[in-house]
């Protein structure tokens, strides 16, 4: 008798580069910002890194800052790109364009709520963080659908909605999530496995591939733990 080889799945959740909004602490949402130099670079870098895991599918947000990214990685394993808007960053409403500093004094009773944990619209008319959840798995569980045994799946997407992504698919709550997670630094990305037997995923990296830090230092552009900071 033959025993059944179980296969297992590979989900890679990679944050764009670095834009000169992240440099500058400032909100980007769904403005359509380009990486900025130091952003090209480690786009490059993580891309050879990524190639070696083999991708079989890339896709991304199709905001420019995140679509740049993607394209170093699909220039290697020559894959096409698929775009999707639903793996836009969150929207940040009238925070768009403003700098972390400016939303702190402008907004204090927001920024209060959200250090609590608490899921308020962003910027006004923006997103919740719950909305944003919704629609990259909503986006994701469609890419899933179509990867096979052994796939490797690459998405590329942006900080807020990376944290989202990952945190509903290994069923974490949102709120835990933000506390106990760090936000994925420029180029950082995060692997998921897949148990053939249950169907759920697991974490097994975390900022992988990021650019090394100094002790204590927080990348420009990235959520520490309990945070809030441009995504």
């Amino acid at each position: 008798m033959t025993a059944t080889t179980a296969t297992t799945r590979t989900l890679f959740v990679w944050r764009h580069g670095q834009t000169e909004h992240n440099a500058g602490n400032i909100w980007q949402g769904h403005l359509d910002t380009h990486l900025s130099e130091v952003g090209r670079a480690q786009a490059t870098a993580a891309a050879a890194a990524l190639s070696v895991q083999a991708p079989t599918v890339i896709w991304s947000s199709d905001l420019a800052r995140a679509a740049d990214t993607a394209a170093a990685l699909a220039r290697l394993v020559r894959l096409p790109v698929r775009y999707d808007d639903r793996l836009r960053e969150i929207h940040v409403g009238q925070w768009q364009g403003l700098s972390a500093g400016d939303v702190a004094e402008r907004y204090p009773q927001v920024q209060a709520a959200l250090a609590a944990g608490e899921d308020v619209r962003r910027g006004v008319d923006g997103e919740t963080l719950a909305e944003v959840a919704s629609r990259v798995r909503d986006c994701t569980e469609q890419l899933l659908a179509e990867l096979p045994d052994r796939g490797c799946a690459v998405v590329v997407t942006h900080g807020v909605s990376g944290r989202a992504l990952v945190a509903s698919l290994v069923g974490l709550p949102q709120s835990t999530a933000w506390n106990v997670l760090a936000g994925l630094a420029n180029c950082g990305w995060a692997r998921l496995v897949e148990d053939p037997d249950s169907s759920t995923w697991r974490i097994t990296h975390w900022n992988a591939g990021a650019p090394a830090q100094a002790p204590g230092r927080v990348a420009p552009g990235t959520v520490a733990p309990g945070t809030v900071a441009p995504g």
